[in-house]
């Protein structure tokens, strides 16, 4: 790690989350350093059984047949050990044979590391550009836990999740462009105060203030400029800049002409002499050297892991927006699977106006419920939601009962209430479901114009129907049927007379058989 000015580089390990979901005994939550190759399952998650190979379990040589293709419905998530080959060479193998995934055990107590693809290998490039499956180290505490479980023949079933490993806070994802020498966002934030190429420039003043520092005589003078640097110009006083630097060379008496030359140009997006070697020297020597990955994507000021491949950075760049804001590519077929199609996501749904509160997203579905042309829906988005507003009897009638009686419409949705079911005047129920109220004048009117929901009246007159011509004088039934048509019809006789509804109701109503007033009010 180099530190100048205050100011750290520091190699930052991605992570994601492993969580044992059983046996009971192992129970919770552990990190895993995403490894740099294969395809993390960034937004998603993969639920497996873990499986510890009888032999070969460094995973250094290819596994016979597929031993890790599952049997059940949970896919094999395989636990190698660490050593004697590459990283990316035991997660090949793991896939060739089935694997679903790959955990890599630690052989030693350390914190996490990123675990690299190999470097300048013909061999090693023709098996990294086909791994297609995510892996992760863990630490070797966790898996001692594991490997105990297993020997008991437990069935030890772990939750592998990205989900919060690619921040998403909003519907924006920020790329950091593209550059040669890079360095983390100094505050966390790329849309406000200081970037990283400030902390690379800063950097690369004081190599070079160190380099002309030894050339003209006066080494200590580096250590005068860094602690003046870090007083007069720091980022929390917002005057870490380029002018500040150059007070600080001027006050010590600094040849700036010799810096400005050692500095070259910063943002030509060359290959800077000075930042080389010492990349150079940052990289460790021996089996265990520090890591240095080049090059490197970073989203949201997070480092992306896995295959500089098209679908897989989409992926992590679509699991960069917040739920609900993501571009229509980030919920295409080929990305995503629309949750909202099975089961409708265990959302609410109303099917008669084909209306739902499952929306899809990237990382999954969330219920909420919809606002429709222009009407606002109101619930918890799973088992209920309910149109608001004075335009919500317009949907679906507000979802409130509603019948159509001899030509009138009654309902229970009206547009000075903005929410709620109420049946009208002369019905009761609960707004979802009406009947004529006992007593009330349209159930009176109803008893003499309807009978049943086919809105249908029999009403026996035991008077001599118009229009006879045969002389019968028996029983007459005055029938009106919606759709086929007013008739009389006599009992006993074969003869018809068609009647107009309107001389119906005059004969009905002269015989007192219904009270006229009350069938003006059905009309």
């Amino acid at each position: 790690m180099l530190v100048l000015g205050g100011v750290s580089a520091r190699f930052v390990v991605e992570k994601n989350s492993i969580r044992v979901l059983s046996p009971l005994s192992l129970r919770g939550k552990h990190d895993g350093s995403i490894g740099n190759f294969g395809i993390p399952d960034y937004g998603g998650f993969i639920i497996g059984s873990v499986v510890y190979p009888d032999k070969g379990a460094n995973g250094c040589e290819p596994f016979d047949g597929l031993p890790f293709k599952s049997k059940s419905p949970r896919p094999s998530v395989v636990l190698l050990d660490r050593g004697e080959c590459y990283f990316a060479l035991k997660v090949w193998h793991a896939q060739q044979a089935g694997a679903a995934a790959v955990l890599v055990a630690d052989s030693i107590d350390e914190p996490l590391i990123t675990m690299d693809s190999p470097e300048e290998s013909s061999d090693a490039n023709e098996y990294v550009e086909k791994m297609g499956i995510p892996s992760a180290l863990i630490e070797k505490s966790f898996d001692g836990n594991l490997k105990e479980a297993l020997k008991k023949r437990e069935d030890v079933v772990v939750k592998l999740d990205w989900r919060e490993s690619m921040p998403h806070p909003d519907q924006r994802v920020e790329l950091a462009k593209t550059r040669r020498y890079c360095a983390s966002d100094p505050e966390q934030d790329f849309g406000e105060g200081y970037q990283g190429k400030d902390v690379v420039f800063e950097n690369l003043r004081q190599l070079c203030v160190h380099r002309v520092a030894n050339e003209i005589k006066r080494p200590w003078i580096w250590w005068d400029y860094v602690t003046y640097f870090h007083i007069r110009c720091s980022m929390k006083e917002k005057r870490y800049s380029k002018q500040c630097a150059k007070g600080v060379m001027s006050s010590l008496d600094l040849p700036t002409e010799k810096i400005k030359k050692c500095l070259g140009d910063p943002e030509a997006g060359v290959e800077n002499e000075i930042l080389k070697q010492e990349q150079q020297l940052q990289v460790g020597r021996g089996s265990r050297g520090d890591v240095t990955i080049l090059p490197t994507l970073v989203i949201n000021n997070v480092q992306y892991r896995g295959k500089l491949e098209r679908s897989a950075v989409l992926k992590a760049i679509c699991a960069g927006f917040k739920e609900t804001t993501e571009p229509s590519v980030c919920l295409s077929a080929d990305v995503e699977t629309n949750e909202c199609l099975e089961r409708n996501g265990g959302c609410w749904q109303d099917k008669r106006a084909n209306i739902t509160a499952c929306k899809d997203t990237f990382r999954g579905r969330v219920c909420e419920c919809p606002i429709v042309k222009g009407v606002q829906y109101r619930g918890d988005g799973y088992i209920s939601c309910e149109a608001f507003g004075p335009a919500r009897c317009m949907i679906n009638n507000g979802g409130c009962w509603s019948e159509t009686k001899d030509g009138s419409t009654f309902s229970a949705c009206t547009e000075n209430q903005l929410r709620g079911c109420q049946c009208p005047q002369g019905f009761r129920g609960d707004g979802h479901k009406c009947e004529v109220q006992r007593g009330s004048s349209l159930h009176k009117g109803a008893r003499c114009l309807h009978r049943e929901k086919r809105v249908a009246l029999r009403e026996v007159c035991h008077l001599p129907g118009p229009g006879s011509h045969d002389g019968c004088r028996r029983s007459w039934i005055y029938s009106t049927n919606i759709g086929s048509g007013h008739t009389w019809t006599r009992r006993s006789c074969h003869s018809t007379c068609r009647l107009t509804i309107s001389m119906a109701m005059k004969f009905l109503v002269r015989h007192n058989h219904c009270d006229e007033a009350q069938h003006h009010k059905q009309r």
